[in-house]
């Protein structure tokens, strides 16, 4: 009989499921829900008002996802539920929210429903920066080994800094939550009935490491008093590494999703991180983009070292046994999106619905018509703030040389070389440490979908780029996940990397670097990097004290 695991992708505007067989990793079924409330960025869905830098989810969305595309996939593939031998799942992060002691989302109950912290608070919510620039000062200024951990500074996406805003803002919410938890931690509790907390998750995201744990009571007393026994209460909880078993399914949720109770639930792992086994880079100098929303750099390494700019860097991390790192991009699809949706003219609209073409794609076919640097421009890739190497959340986006000709496809296509740019700087700040990458995998949604940006990509870094032929790579990382959760007993694997060498999707289309591209994109890398050091280093203040002004206007 063959056996299936089930990978459940939780992105920023959908949830993907897949049901993938474990010999091979061939996708038996996929299926799509997207969230009914999308990212609540404006106005709670009762009309209560948002600030600025806000980004907030409802979890009803999460469960959707559940009861309507594992039941789907299961319908459309025709396999027997005794075939399916686990269920992996991978989840945007820091995504957080407060439950009560039932472990229902504060948001859910009447009384606490109109209160915008009892929501939860997505990856992208960065309306916490003065508390993340208040744990950076204070750690700083204790010579706090955790801060190593890193790069050097913390970021407001991570989970400490959301909760303490909270605490500041809403200390009802605070004191009404018995937990404050991962939303992907949250689902894997709903399938198994019990708490468990990802390393992965709490490694990356909550200042967690298998040494030492939490930050300390003292460290986290001279932030704020009220969290000197945070460790220990709001975030109590079993940790467990990825690649392991967090629970079983029970009766109940097994009726719900058609499948049968009892079996194994992997502990959830951040998306992004999902695409690691599932292109097969779980070895040394191997260096992975998550590209989406967003994008998430995350590179296998033998040795472990303080980076500038790394998002963090964790033992046992995503591939069980091995240092893994990871960097970000907080604004890459976000980025393309914003300009189709706010800045393009409508001549260009109405050009493109002529020719019975999407906009998206009639910017990128007029872009690839242009040579590197003809339209004059530079851009920076900062338009949701820096998350490496910069890390710091108050610098904003900009372009630099337009000028009364400039055409919708120029500004397109320095948007495009601008994500590029950022990820070579990325790159850069590794090898300047000794620290090599030998092989580059990109995965996730943009890569197939935007030809002429990987081909950019390929031409600024230099370099080869593989991309995977799998339509849904991440939900099947956590498909492999739940087959070594399962184990061999069960008919799956007992290691990750065995687990991947049957299961990733390592065939697909490589993407060369044409020469004489790259020759004028070292050029404009160079101008790229005197900009990003002027607007992100020496005169900062300019797009901090603008992000203020912003601020005082709401």
């Amino acid at each position: 009989m063959a056996k299936y695991t089930i990978g459940i992708d939780y992105g920023t505007e959908s949830g993907r499921v897949v049901l993938v067989n474990v010999e091979n990793g061939s996708e038996a079924a996929a299926h799509v829900t997207p969230y009914h409330h999308g990212v609540i960025a404006e106005s709670l869905p009762n009309g209560v008002k948002l600030e600025k830098d806000w980004a907030l989810q409802h979890p009803r969305d999460y469960l959707d996802v559940l009861f309507k595309s594992v039941p789907e996939v299961m319908k459309q593939s025709g396999i027997n539920k005794e075939e399916v031998i686990g269920i992996g799942i991978d989840f945007t992060s820091c995504t957080l929210l407060p439950v009560d002691e039932e472990g229902e989302p504060l948001c859910f109950r009447e009384k606490w429903k109109n209160h915008p912290h009892s929501w939860v608070k997505l990856w992208k919510h960065h309306a916490a920066q003065k508390e993340a620039d208040d744990f950076t000062r204070i750690a700083q200024e204790r010579n706090e080994p955790i801060l190593q951990q890193y790069g050097g500074k913390f970021s407001s996406e991570w989970l400490f800094p959301k909760m303490l805003q909270v605490l500041r803002e809403d200390p009802s919410i605070y004191e009404a939550a018995d937990l404050f938890i991962e939303a992907g931690d949250w689902i894997t509790m709903q399938l198994t009935g019990r708490l468990v907390r990802s390393s992965n998750l709490s490694g990356y995201k909550a200042f967690w490491n298998n040494g030492e744990g939490y930050p300390s009571a003292s460290f986290l007393k001279s932030v704020d008093e009220r969290l000197e026994t945070a460790g220990e209460t709001k975030l109590r909880g079993e940790i467990k590494n990825v690649a392991e078993c967090a629970g079983v399914l029970t009766e109940e949720m097994a009726d719900r999703l058609r499948l049968n109770p009892g079996i194994a639930v992997s502990v959830c792992i951040i998306d992004a991180h999902a695409g690691v086994p599932a292109v097969g880079a779980v070895n040394a100098g191997q260096f992975v983009m998550t590209m989406g929303t967003s994008t998430c750099h995350m590179l296998i390494a033998e040795k472990k070292q303080m980076l500038e700019g790394i998002c963090g860097v964790v033992e046992d991390g995503i591939v069980p046994g091995a240092i893994s790192y990871e960097t970000g991009q907080a604004a890459v699809g976000d980025a393309f999106a914003w300009y189709i949706n706010e800045c393009v003219p409508e001549h260009a609209k109405k050009e493109a619905y002529l020719k019975g073409m999407n906009i998206h794609n009639y910017l990128e076919q007029k872009a690839a018509r242009l040579n590197p640097g003809e339209s004059g421009l530079i851009a920076l890739d900062w338009w949701n703030g820096n998350r490496s190497v910069l890390m710091d959340g108050h610098l904003s986006g900009a372009i630099i040389g337009l000028n009364l000709a400039t055409k919708p496809e120029e500004i397109y296509r320095a948007l495009l070389e601008s994500t590029a740019f950022g990820t070579r700087k990325i790159i850069e700040s590794f090898e300047n440490e000794n620290i090599e990458i030998e092989d580059i995998f990109a995965c996730g949604g943009l890569p197939k979908k935007n030809k002429l940006l990987m081909q950019i990509y390929a031409d600024v870094l230099k370099r080869d780029i593989k991309i995977t032929d799998a339509e849904q790579v991440i939900a099947l990382g956590s498909a492999i996940y739940a087959a070594v959760a399962a184990g061999r007993k069960q008919g799956g694997y007992d290691s990750l990397e065995e687990a991947a060498s049957y299961m990733a999707k390592t065939s697909g289309t490589v993407i060369s670097p044409s020469e004489e591209n790259s020759v004028i994109y070292e050029k404009l890398y160079q101008y790229y990097l005197q900009v990003h050091d002027f607007f992100g280093r020496s005169e900062r203040n300019v797009m901090h004290g603008l992000k203020a002004l912003r601020r005082r206007g709401e």
